[in-house]
């Protein structure tokens, strides 16, 4: 009768070791499967050559909800991070603007340069997911290599539509949807401000690019072309040819164009400390222009609109600058 007492016992503990293995395999198997949960991402970009054509990518790439061990190359796509509160472990920090300033610390990881990544520091990382744009683009297969990488460049001929894309995405990976809608909504109001104001403006205006004592001009579609496509402000010339290094003009065409607002970005003063091209571009024939002696002649800082373009702190800094136009 003893010995009937104590099986029926041990066989009782055995049932509740049972059942409380089961709970601790079913919390485990639900704990991993959340960190395993992944979305899939196609890239589709292309890859310019030396010759003038260009290879196009499309590639799926699987990337972990939440990733943890974030790894930016775009300064554009760090600020939308940055805005939206996701933690990122490295990037390269001979690029990043003073807005982002604090991305400069040892708490974040350097991992190169823009066009030379550090293959080394970021494959010792492990990182979870990579983010990269044109300036990286030929080195996509050699940096998917070390991780899940996602193309998040922007399409300046559908300026808007990419930079939501990009933000949307953004929101996706790191569960911050809700908070992505907000901040959109914040920059649309914006623009929809300054597209009717530019848009019954009765001037035109020139986006030009100076480099080493020669000019770039930039129109619709363009690198910069937001400011017409977007803000709402006239082209001086509808016909400038669509590039990301813009057209090469000459001084005699300002003049001739004639526009009556010049937004110049300075590229001097972003690659080379204490260099400026404003003399060069300030010179006898630009000072003929209505917009030089009407004083619309406006610097705009080429951190934001060189470096870091298409993220939703620059947005909405490039959109403060040119109101200044207005």
């Amino acid at each position: 009768m003893k010995n009937w007492k104590l099986l029926t016992l041990v066989f009782a503990m055995l049932l509740v070791l049972a059942a409380c293995g089961s709970k601790d395999d079913k919390k485990e198997e639900s704990t991993s499967g959340s960190k395993a949960e992944e979305i899939t991402i196609t890239n589709d970009f292309g890859i310019s050559k030396d010759d003038g054509t260009s290879d196009n990518v499309k590639d799926e790439v699987k990337v972990k909800k939440n990733a943890e061990k974030v790894v930016v190359f775009d300064m554009g796509f760090l600020d939308t991070l940055d805005t939206l509160g996701v933690k990122v472990a490295a990037l390269p920090q001979d690029s990043v603007p003073s807005y982002l300033e604090k991305y400069k610390s040892d708490d974040y990881k350097n991992v190169g340069s823009l066009k030379e990544p550090d293959f080394e520091a970021i494959a010792a990382l492990k990182p979870d997911v990579i983010f990269i744009s044109g300036r990286q683009a030929s080195l996509y297969e050699q940096l998917k290599e070390i991780a899940p990488t996602v193309y998040v460049g922007l399409d300046t001929s559908k300026y808007m539509e990419s930079f939501k894309a990009n933000t949307e995405l953004a929101g996706k990976i790191f569960d911050k949807e809700d908070q992505v809608k907000e901040e959109l909504a914040k920059v649309d109001d914006k623009i929809a401000t300054i597209n009717e104001k530019a848009s019954a403006l009765d001037k035109n205006a020139l986006i030009i690019l100076g480099s080493e004592g020669k000019i770039s001009a930039y129109g619709p579609a363009s690198r910069f072309g937001v400011i017409h496509d977007v803000f709402g402000f006239k082209p001086a010339d509808e016909g400038i040819e669509v590039s990301t290094h813009g057209q090469n003009v000459s001084f005699e065409y300002v003049l001739e164009k004639n526009p009556d607002i010049i937004f110049v970005v300075d590229r001097d003063a972003v690659v080379t400390e204490g260099a400026s091209a404003k003399d060069a571009i300030e010179n006898a024939l630009v000072k003929k222009t209505n917009a030089y002696k009407d004083g619309k002649m406006f610097y705009l800082n080429p951190e934001v609109w060189y470096l870091s373009g298409g993220g939703l702190q620059s947005v909405s800094l490039m959109i403060d600058e040119v109101e200044k136009a207005l």
